[in-house]
């Protein structure tokens, strides 16, 4: 790969992962209200990696290409963060920790795992991110094929993900560990940020149409 490209991706991907949004209130959510947040960042990054293999097989772009297509993506995404956030919102007065440690179990592991991957794998933002940003740092000319490019740029970026969003998810149980109305404040912001982000998302779709009715 050119070195300098990879360089300037790096770059790119870290002030991309640590610009908060959407999976940072996943995060945080994950590390106040779970006794282990590892299922919740593994499940964000195991949507980033659907992004990725959609990439490298030609699919995203094809999808973005689609309007219709990437609309309904929108209000799927838009429907899930809303009910994410009132999840979240509903349970804020109980994100607070015990001395008492226990064993979570791996039905409630799966559930979290599962949220993470719909949270960043339905969001058409993430898509559009792959297809419209990591083509700008693929080089023709490297002796590296260029779906093998693309793929090693979308795995650079999940593993730096990861890192954030695992550092996200441990300061926010760290410092809020002694402070349950600290704790309970952050949840309840957290699922504001999430409603707030999915009624923008279906906002944008429902604006157009329903515009389009009204000069009928």
């Amino acid at each position: 790969m050119n070195p300098q490209l990879f360089l300037a991706f790096l770059v790119v991907a870290c002030a991309l992962a640590c610009t908060p949004g959407v999976d940072w209130a996943y995060s945080i959510a994950a590390g106040l209200k779970q006794r282990s947040f590892v299922p919740a960042v593994a499940g964000l990054c195991g949507g980033y990696v659907l992004h990725t293999v959609l990439m490298v097989a030609g699919l995203a772009a094809l999808l973005a290409g689609l309007p219709g297509v990437l609309g309904w993506l929108t209000v799927a995404g838009a429907a899930y963060l809303l009910w994410l956030g009132f999840g979240t919102i509903r349970s804020w007065r109980s994100a607070t920790f015990t001395a008492e440690v226990t064993s979570p179990a791996s039905s409630t592991q799966l559930r979290s795992f599962l949220q993470g991957v719909g949270t960043s794998g339905i969001n058409p933002k993430g898509l559009l991110f792959f297809v419209a940003l990591v083509p700008q740092f693929v080089s023709p000319e490297a002796a590296l094929p260029v779906p093998v490019q693309s793929g090693l740029l979308g795995l650079t970026f999940v593993l730096l993900a990861g890192v954030v969003y695992t550092c996200v998810a441990l300061l926010s149980r760290k410092l809020l560990h002694s402070r349950p109305g600290a704790a309970r404040r952050v949840t309840l912001a957290s699922g504001v940020i999430m409603m707030a982000l999915g009624t923008a998302l279906l906002s944008e779709q429902l604006i157009p149409v329903v515009a389009g009715f009204a000069w009928q």
